[in-house]
């Protein structure tokens, strides 16, 4: 019982927090966004339970939808995926004031919440960055953003008509733009994690066990 009870004591909470926006929606490879972010949750949400954590689930949009609990009990891997397979984007954006209200309201421990959602512009970056910034309070909080691996495909092309130059320079500063928003982000608190898509799960895993090397969670 002592054993148990010590073990419980070190579990640390770990949520997926999964976007259902309209900036998911986004294209990559013939998957888009979201699909790459369910497949990271489950992945870490495997690997969590497998270090000794409890796993949970959040999904929003302009609201809360799924919210489960986390816990490392047997059948949580099945109540994860289950809350996953059901997933759409939406047309709506995404409302980080009424994710703040819900993790306030449902998460009573400091947990890790890795937010998976993506960010086109400092500009809409900031608008939700005080909700952020909030649950970077209580929580430890990574922000999970996407390069546009497309865009840094056109980088690698050579530019030679007046066009194919102003397209490049475009593509230059939307890849500035990215990195502009993950380190005002880490200026605030909140650890971001800038990845290409097909590199997420590992990516995440990468960055989950670095923070809890560390001590972070």
């Amino acid at each position: 019982m002592m054993v148990n009870h010590y073990q419980d004591e070190r579990s640390q909470h770990i949520y997926s927090v999964v976007d259902k926006g309209r900036v998911m929606k986004m294209p990559f490879n013939g998957m888009s966004l979201l699909d790459y972010a369910i497949n990271a949750s489950l992945v870490m949400s495997n690997i969590a339970v497998r270090k000794g954590d409890k796993a949970g689930l959040i999904t929003f949009q302009h609201k809360p939808e799924t919210i489960i609990p986390a816990s490392s009990r047997s059948r949580q891997m099945n109540l994860i995926m289950e809350g996953l397979y059901r997933q759409k984007t939406g047309y709506k954006e995404s409302s980080f004031d009424t994710l703040y209200a819900a993790v306030r309201r449902n998460l009573s421990q400091r947990s890790l919440l890795i937010i998976y959602t993506n960010f086109e512009s400092v500009h809409a970056m900031h608008r939700q960055l005080p909700y952020l910034r909030l649950l970077a309070r209580q929580h430890l909080v990574l922000c999970v953003i996407f390069r546009n691996t497309e865009v840094e495909a056109l980088m690698a092309q050579p530019a030679e008509t007046t066009e194919e130059i102003y397209t490049k320079g475009i593509a230059e500063q939307l890849m500035h733009e990215k990195e502009i928003i993950r380190r005002e982000l880490q200026v605030n608190g909140i650890h971001a994690l800038l990845t290409a898509p097909e590199n997420l799960s590992v990516n995440t895993i990468n960055k989950y066990l670095e923070l809890k090397s560390r001590g972070l969670i």
